[in-house]
This record gives structure tokens, sequence and C-alpha cells, in this order.
């Protein structure tokens, strides 16, 4: 109070009045100073004044005999009934109608009796508004300034700074404009608290902004809280670089920041990850004596926790001499923040001993702890302690509870909370209890529970639509697209993600592209769903166009999109350079080491026919999951290096890691492509007797694959007949090609109807049991197999084999001469027929399934796509350099002969990639053991 009345003393204008109490209006000022104080400080100044200040004496007495806003402001608030009195009201009656326990009437009853007030006061109007805004009754305070314009009242600087106050808390910019018209016309525009005001209610709105900063570059005169305004404007509007220019600018120019200030400057350094500026303001707080302040406080450990210094964050915490409730929830939510959950928890139970209430948010986290472990015990204990606490109301606690139950598979508890809530359920709630049916296995009752929300006519939203689309196809993916459309959403990243994931996963990627086109904002999810799309379908070349767009557009890649991509250059269609280019990319990011990416890398590498490069990816890789020991695995297996394969199994089983179906299943397809009979059979009891893992339709196909590659039918087929479901295609495709090689026509041709029945528009039953016939030499029944495809329009794939020379890849069909350099690719041919027959080579005209001369079946042989290919290789690359080629379908018998025999020709490491595995051929030899 001693500046107050130093400010009085020091004022000689008539009207200082006005003055006076904007200082008292100033942000956080105006909460910490009773009115009631002021008013009491003139009476004494009055009093003891000198006589220049003499004319207060009477205005101040007049204040408290008439019966005016003083005592309206009573009347409003009490149920006293005051008439005019016939004498003034002592000083100490005043007092006592002020200070009267509030008791509240309607704001329409406040405004009838200002209305009806013969002597309406100007200081009592404005003490009235102080009482709204002080206690955000907001609309009050805008509807008594109304009313009192109304009556003609003057206006001052600390009515209206209180009024624009109101305006900036309902975010009403229509009339906060109007107000900041009637402080220019009244010449207040220049008051520095009403400026401040002015500021403030303008940053509330993201509208506002520049308006804001208008107000503020004309203000002549600026304090701290006209500072503070703009800068906690700008922070909330996430106008970050603005508001720590303004800051460095607020320092520059002598004002010294509050701790409000501090608070706003630490939020944005906390969004913007600028630990280093954030420690130079730390510095400064502890500088200017702000560190005792708790909500200072309780900024840093925030800043701290989201720049990911944990162990700072906890030094502030530890140093502070008062913790309250929101101290603590930034602990814990810091600790989630950054993965340490298990902290997060001692936190919380920290908190409880500490005495400190638990708050809703507090509870929220906790709870979503719960349902990130599924710890159904710790969530029905926090439920219980909810009730305790009176919070079960509260909407986020009971969709983080239902959360929390759906997460741990409890679905009748997760629904019981739902039918239970009370009101109007948010789409919030809706949206939880949708996603939980579909993620249970309850996808009717998620779909139902989606149409139910319709009907009860609230709105879905994004997320509404991103989760409802995983519903397919119990709910058809073009009528989600069709609302979403009509509700204006399909330009949403979210619910556009989720659409691309839904075609890609049908594989209908032209609507994927189209969803992809219509997306305004494409975040990296978006790009990497696309990018996944095309290495589904193995196209590298979309996969790249997309890829570089995305470069193009500024967005730095992230481990999974540039995993997606070098999972599309694995693909058949992509070069060996391609998937070398992203690997570098990679390293270049220093994404390379990330466990998604490395295992990536390691399948990549195995497909493209470099099993010494996967193998050295594999050795660097920090840390492995099951991921990374499957690709591997898979890798060796591809490469048919059946015993690598066995022991990379062994190591696995060393790191006591959680093994699944699928690691099986390439175990014993491993062992089918190396003939391990033996291995294979103790593998699958070992998955069945030691893991507990129920066999599936894929480990049996495996096991017939297993037993029929080996000669061994009669087993497969007993096996076949013993298995607890029924046989799908595969399985009968995997015997059906054994009968193929082995020539065994009656099982063949059962095996080749019950493929047909099952997949009839399959061209490789047709052209597997053809074969068997023409083996056999029944060109008739052939003939009749060939006829039922052409009537079934069943068409037979082409076989072709693709060569990359200097980053261009050239394909060649059996036959081709299109290629420029086709005379010199039979020329080459015929040397090398030449060659082989000085070594004794005798062509196997078993393999020309054609009714035709035995002379011209040797031609049909000479002209196989991957001798062409391999010609155009040993023409086109350097001497002694290796040759890799790719077949669309298995390479046949004879030509596997013919590289064997040119590996050693032309001292040439040959890789050959069939439709099956690879083989590489060295020295005459080849890797897969001639079993394949």
């Amino acid at each position: 109070m001693k500046i107050i009345k130093n400010r009085l003393r020091s004022k000689m204008s008539d009207d200082f009045l006005a003055d006076l109490m904007t200082v008292h209006i100033e942000k956080n000022i105006v909460d910490t100073i009773d009115s009631d104080s002021v008013i009491d400080e003139f009476y004494g100044l009055g009093k003891s004044s000198p006589p220049r200040f003499s004319f207060l004496v009477p205005s101040l007495e007049s204040m408290t005999a008439k019966p005016g806003l003083r005592s309206l402001a009573a009347v409003s608030y009490t149920s006293l009934s005051l008439s005019s009195p016939s004498k003034p009201l002592s000083r100490s009656r005043s007092h006592s109608l002020i200070h009267s326990p509030p008791k509240r009437i309607s704001t329409p009853n406040a405004h009838h009796l200002f209305d009806k007030t013969p002597h309406r006061d100007p200081f009592e109007y404005t003490r009235l508004l102080f009482h709204y805004t002080r206690n955000d009754r907001n609309h009050d305070a805008i509807s008594l300034f109304v009313a009192a314009s109304r009556a003609g009242l003057p206006v001052n600087g600390p009515v209206l700074s209180s009024v624009a106050k109101a305006c900036g808390s309902l975010r009403d910019q229509v009339v906060g404009r109007q107000v900041h018209c009637q402080c220019v016309k009244s010449g207040l525009g220049e008051d520095v608290s009403v400026g401040s005001s002015l500021v403030d209610m303008y940053m509330k709105s993201s509208e506002g902004v520049v308006e804001g900063r208008r107000v503020f570059d004309e203000m002549r005169e600026r304090n701290v809280v006209s500072w503070t305004s703009l800068i906690s404007g700008y922070a909330w509007n996430g106008w970050n670089e603005q508001a720590l220019e303004l800051f460095t600018e607020m320092q520059a120019s002598g004002s010294m920041a509050n701790p409000f200030a501090y608070v706003a400057v630490l939020g944005v350094l906390a969004d913007e990850g600028s630990v280093g500026k954030g420690e130079q303001v730390h510095g400064m707080v502890v500088k200017n004596g702000y560190v005792a302040i708790t909500f200072v406080c309780n900024s840093l450990v925030n800043m701290y926790f989201k720049s990911g210094m944990v162990s700072e964050a906890r030094a502030v915490f530890d140093g502070m001499e008062c913790r309250d409730e929101v101290t603590w929830n930034t602990l814990i939510a810091g600790y989630v923040g950054n993965g340490l959950e298990l902290e997060a928890f001692e936190m919380f139970y920290l908190m409880g001993l500490a005495g400190v209430k638990f708050t809703q948010l507090v509870f929220v986290t906790v709870i979503k702890l719960c349902a990130s472990y599924e710890e159904l015990g710790f969530a029905r204990q926090l439920h219980c302690r909810v009730l305790k606490s009176g919070l079960e109301s509260h909407r986020n606690i009971e969709t983080a509870l239902l959360v929390a139950y759906s997460k741990c598979r409890e679905m009748d508890d997760a629904f019981n909370m739902f039918s239970m809530m009370q009101g109007v359920k948010s789409v919030v709630t809706w949206t939880a209890m949708i996603s939980g049916y579909l993620q249970n296995g309850g996808t009717e009752k998620g779909v139902k529970l989606f149409c139910e929300m319709s009907r009860e006519g609230v709105r879905q939203n994004d997320f509404t639509y991103s989760v409802i689309i995983m519903a397919h196809p119990f709910i058809s993916i073009s009528q989600v697209q069709a609302q979403v459309i009509k509700t204006n959403y399909e330009k949403s990243p979210s619910v556009g993600t989720s659409l691309i994931d839904a075609y890609v996963k049908t594989g209908s990627i032209p609507e994927a592209e189209k969803v992809f086109q219509t997306i305004d904002e494409k975040d990296i999810v978006a790009w990497s769903a696309m990018l996944a799309g095309y290495a589904q379908i193995e196209d590298a070349v979309g996969a790249i166009k997309i890829f570089l767009q995305l470069t193009r557009k500024g967005v730095r890649p992230n481990e999974f999109t540039l995993s997606s991509i070098i999972n599309a250059c694995a693909g058949p269609s992509a070069t060996v350079e391609q998937g070398k280019q992203f690997h570098a990319c990679s390293i270049k990011l220093r994404l390379n080491n990330t466990l998604c990416l490395s295992s990536a890398l390691v399948t990549m590498y195995a497909k493209m026919g470099n099993i010494e490069s996967a193998n050295e990816v594999f050795k660097r890789q920090g840390e492995r999951d099951l991921v990374s020991w499957n690709s591997m695995i898979s890798g060796y297996a591809q490469h048919g290096q059946g015993n690598k394969v066995l022991e990379v199994f062994e190591d696995m089983r060393t790191q006591n890691l959680e093994i699944d179906g699928i690691t099986f299943i390439l175990i014993i397809s491993a062992c089918t492509h190396a003939g391990l009979v033996d291995e294979g059979k103790r593998y699958f009891k070992m998955m069945v007797q030691d893991y507990h893992i129920d066999p599936t339709m894929g480990h049996y196909s495996c096991m017939v694959d297993l037993y029929s590659r080996a000669g061994k039918l009669e087993k497969a087929m007993n096996l076949i007949n013993s298995m607890p479901c029924t046989a799908d295609a595969n399985v009968w495709r995997a015997l059906l090609g054994a009968c193929r090689v082995h020539r065994n026509l009656e099982l063949g041709k059962l095996a080749a109807e019950k493929l047909i029945s099952l997949q009839p528009q399959d061209s490789a039953a047709y052209v597997l049991l053809s074969n068997i016939y023409a083996a056999a030499g029944n060109w008739q029944e052939r003939d009749k197999v060939r006829r039922l495809m052409n009537e079934r329009k069943v068409k037979k794939q082409p076989g072709y084999s693709w060569i990359e020379v200097k980053n261009k890849t050239y394909i060649f069909l059996a036959g081709d001469v299109s290629h420029p350099l086709s005379d010199h690719i039979y020329s080459k041919l015929d040397e090398l027929n030449n060659r082989l027959k000085d070594m004794g080579y005798q062509p196997d005209t078993d393999y020309v399934l054609h009714d035709v001369e035995e002379e011209h079946k040797a031609a049909f042989l000479y002209q196989h796509s991957e001798r062409l290919a391999i010609a155009f290789g040993l023409i086109a690359k350097p001497p002694r350099s290796p040759i890799q080629i790719l077949k669309n379908l298995r390479v046949c018998g004879d030509c596997h002969t013919v590289i064997k025999l040119i590996s050693v020709i032309e001292a040439r490491d040959i890789v050959v990639r069939d439709s099956n595995r690879y083989h590489h051929f060295k020295n005459g030899l080849c890797s897969c053991g001639d079993y394949w």
C-alpha cells in the first residue's frame, strides 16, 4: 500500500482517481489487492491529507452516504432490502455491507436494481464490474457494462480494461473490437492498463494475433504486463519464434520479466526442445529470485522433461520448497513421456505418501499406464480410488478406465463403464468403445456400435473413421469413404492413412493412390503407408517415385519410411544398386541401426542375392528382436544354406526370446529346400511339445512339402489325411509339384483335382498336371488339360528372365529376338553350346513338354530365357565379374546343368533367383546341391 500512498501524494490532477484504479486493475495485481482496502486507503488519506487533497473527503463521504452502486454491490449478492436512508451510512456500516457473506442472486435482478437505482455512482459501478471479472462472471460483467453505457455513465480506464479482460476470457472478439473502438473514442487507448488488456484479449484468439501485435506496437508506454500478454499470446497460438524474439527484445528494453513471462517462454522452449536456451532462462529465473515460485518451477520441470533431460527435471523437483498437484502431475507425465513408466508408477505412489490430493489429470495418466502395461489388477484398484475420491463422473477418467479394461481384454467391464456413463457420451468415448471391440475380436459388435452412434446423433470425427475402417470386411471400405467425404474428412491425414492401409491390404493400390492424392497435409505416416503399399506389391518403381516426391516436399523420412522403401527394393523389379542407395541414405540420416530398418536391410540384401551383406548387417545389430532373427533365418533358407539356418536358430534359442510359429515355418521350409527331412520332423515336434505352439495350415503345408520333395509321397499323403483341418490350396500345390518331379501320375491327378476345385483360375494346377501327362507321353490327356484351360479362360504366365546391367534392367522371353544385340547374344550361345558339347554335355529333352521331334526339343532348351539373359551378361559385363539373373518360374533341370558348366567355362560366379530360391553357381557346383 506504500506504493499507492506515494502515487496519491504525487498526483496533482483532480481526475487521479481513475489513474489510481488503473494501477489496481493491472494484470496479476488486481487479483491480490482487495478493492475495499483501496477505499479504506482513500478514506484515510483524505482525512489526513494536506489541503490540496481535501476534496477527497466529501467525495468519499458522499460515496458512503449514497445508497447507489455501493449499496447495489451488497444488494446484488445478499438478500438485504435497502431503502434510501434518511442519513448517511456510517463507514463501519458501509464496510459491513460490502463484506457481507455473498449470496448469489440472478444477474437480471442485479441489472434490474441497477436500472431502478436513483443514484448511479460510477465508482460503485466500477467496483461491481471488478467483482464480476474477478469471479469469472464475464457475461455478467459485459451485461453490466452495456447497461451502464445505456444509462450514460462515463467510462474510464479501469472499466474498459476490465471489460476487455472479460471479452478475452470469453474469446469474444466481436464485443472486444467494440470495446476497442470505445477505448479509442474515449481517448483511453494509450492507457497502459487498457492497452495491455486489449493485447491480452486479442492474443487469446488465433485470429487476433496480428491485431494484438498492432495494439502493442501503438502503445506509447509499456509495462511488464504488456510484454507478458504479447509473449504469452504468441506462445499460446504456436508462434514460438516470435515469442522468443519478443522475450529477447523485452530484455533489451530494460523491462524485467515477471514470473508469468518466464512461464510462457519456458513453455515455448519446451515445445522447441531448445535445451541450451532453456538452461539460460533457468539461470535468469534463479538470478531474479523466482526459483521459489512453484508455478515457475513447474514450467522448468516440464521444459527439461520435454527436452529429454530427465535428471535435470528431477533435480528441479527435488529442490522445490513447495510442491502442488501440478508439480506431481508434471513429474509423472514427464516420466511417461520419456518412456520411464515404472518411475511414473513410483512417483504416483510417493505422491500418495506425501498426502497430495490425486487430481483428475494424474488419475488419467496412471490409468493410461495401466492400459499400456495391461495391469488389470492395478486398474481396478485405481477405479476404486477414483470412486472414493468422488471423481467417477469425470468423463476423461471414465474413458481412460474404459480403454484400460479394453486393453486388458475385459470387454464386459469396458461395456459396463460405457453403459453407466451419465449424460450424452462424447465422440471420444464412443470411439474408444468401438476401438476396444475391434482390437479384441468383437468386430461385429464394434460395427453395430458405430451404427448406433449415428442413430444417437453423435457426429463421428476423424479418429472414429480411422478406427472403423479396420472393421473391413464387416464394413464396406467404399461406404465408409463415402461417409468420410460427406462429412469433409477426406483430407484428414489420419483418415486418409487408414483408408490407404485398408485399400493396400485388399490389393487395391490404384484406390489407395487416389486417397493419397486427396490428403492435403500429408504427414510422414501417410507417406510411409503409401510406400508400404508399393512394397507389398513389390513395385519398386512406384515406391521410388513416391519417395522422390517426399524428399522434394522437404519431408524428412523416418526409419519406418526407409524400411518401406527398402522392402520395395527387395522385390524382383528392383535393382541391386537401388537398395544400396537407400542403405546409404539411412546411414546419412543415422537411422541404419534402428531395429525395423536394419531388419529390412537384412531381408533386402538376402532377397537381392547378397547373403554376405545381409549377414554383415545382422552382425552389426546392437539390438535384435524376433523379426531380426527371422529375417536372417529366412535369408539363409532362401539361399539353400540349411545348416546355417539351424545354427542361427540355436543361437536364437539362447536369447530367451518368445519364439512364434512363423519362426518354425521358416525352419521347416529351410529343411525342405536342403533335404533335411529328419531335422524338419524334429523341429516340428519341438514346436508342438516344447513351445506348445499349435500347428497351423502353414506348418502342415511345409511338412507336406518336406516329405514330397524328398520323394516320400506316401508320408505326405498320410499327413494330409491325418490333419485336423481340411487341406488348403498350398498343401495340394506342394504335393502336385512333387508329383511332377517324381512323375507320380495317379497322385498328381488327385492333387490337381483338389487344387482346381479350390482355385479354378490358378494356372499352376493345369500346367503341372499337363506337364505330368507330357512327361508320361500321354499327349492326349495333356491336350485335354490345355483345352480345359482355354474353356475356363485360364492364362498361363509366360516364363521370362531379367538381368541388371549398368542400372538398367533387360528382360528376355524364350526365343526372344527383340534385343538390339540379339545377333551377338545368339552368337555367344552358339559358342557356349559348342564348348558344352566338348565337355560332354547332352541335352535332357525330358524337360521339353511339347510333342515334337528330339532335335526340336534340343532347340527349345537352347532358347530358354535364362540362357539368353546369361549370354547377354557375359557380353555386357566385364570379364570374371559375377552375373546375377532372376526368373519368374522355376529353373528347369537342363538349364541348371548348363549353368553349372558355364560357371566353369567362363570362370564366373553366377547367381540365379527363381520362383523357389537362390542358386549360387561356382566352379561347376550349385549351392542347392542339386536339390530344389
